[in-house]
């Protein structure tokens, strides 16, 4: 695994004073029950329903002038946050999507103003001809968990959390491409050395879960969960590398595991929460009587579902 230069939390601190205020600040979210004191940062009820406009707000910030065409692969929440930004800065963009890719999420990439194009079975296939499609016409790539920027802008969350609650015993964050756990561990490392840092990744897709363990690029032949946000099968390689010094554990959780977080969010808070963005709370959940006494934060990244996402998974939300 090639060894990338370090995240920064200096950085992370000038990603806030450049990502579009609409995207920051968001509310923290509390429990006090199970033996434990929960925390969790709402990041569902910003224009995009989820986190994504962070960290693509500090990318397109960081090349302002820039109006050549950008092209990115997305389950959908990457997208609409690089279609919203790129609007912003006058960026023409192409998405790539899945043919099997959530319908709201495409939809609300056209609202943002992205192309959209369908490809591939799969997350990794669209990817992979959006690579195609940008090298063919020499526009440029943008990869989620590829760029330092990104991440950084993710880890705006943490710099938030740290201001708003003291003494953060572990933070758990979802695990998908990797750029919000990187960014996230990358601030608690700086800031809070004493939090422990649990990226939590869906049983049915741990790609970034066995590179962590194995410390090499590890791809799985599928990745099969409900929670697409999150359905990596190939990691990517510098995403992979930063999380070697940002995070201190995974965990993996199944989809059932995601369900009950979804309907503890609903019941606790009133929030609609995707699979992805309860991956974290999940994990939470699934070992709560071992962080008895102990101060835990979390995200809720992610909010868009279909009307019939939540019929079938959250009816009491109906």
């Amino acid at each position: 695994m090639t060894k990338q230069p370090p995240l920064s939390a200096i950085n992370i601190a000038n990603a806030r004073k450049q990502i579009d205020p609409v995207f920051l600040n968001s509310n923290v979210l509390r429990f006090e029950g199970l033996g434990l004191s929960l925390v969790a940062k709402d990041e569902t009820e910003n224009p995009i329903r989820s986190f994504k406009g962070r960290g693509t707000g500090y990318f397109l910030a960081d090349l302002a002038g820039d109006r050549t065409p950008l092209v990115t692969a997305s389950a959908g929440n990457f997208g609409q946050g690089l279609a919203y930004n790129a609007a912003r800065h006058g960026r023409p963009l192409v998405v790539f999507a899945s043919l099997n890719a959530n319908p709201l999420k495409i939809e609300a990439m056209r609202r943002f103003g992205a192309e959209v194009l369908l490809a591939g079975e799969d997350f990794d296939a669209a990817k992979e001809a959006a690579k195609i499609y940008a090298t063919e016409r020499n526009l440029q790539f943008v990869e989620d968990g590829a760029s330092a920027a990104i991440a950084e802008g993710a880890g705006t969350i943490a710099a938030e959390l740290t201001e708003e609650v003291d003494d953060i015993d572990a933070v758990f964050v979802s695990l998908g491409n990797g750029a919000l756990a990187a960014g996230i561990g990358c601030w608690f490392k700086s800031r809070s050395p004493r939090t422990r840092v649990v990226a939590v990744a869906a049983k049915g897709a741990p790609c970034m879960a066995l590179s962590w363990n194995a410390h090499d690029v590890i791809s799985t032949p599928e990745a099969r969960t409900i929670a697409d946000g999150i359905a990596v099968r190939i990691p990517v390689p510098s995403a992979a590398g930063w999380l070697k010094d940002t995070i201190d554990d995974v965990a993996l959780v199944d989809d059932d595991q995601m369900l009950d977080a979804m309907h503890f969010a609903h019941e606790t808070w009133k929030r609609l929460v995707e699979p992805a963005g309860a991956a974290g709370l999940a994990s939470i959940l699934a070992q709560a009587s071992a962080l008895k006494g102990c101060r835990i934060a979390t995200i809720l990244c992610g909010a868009n579902l279909t009307d019939q996402q939540i019929k079938t998974w959250l009816p009491s939300a109906q």
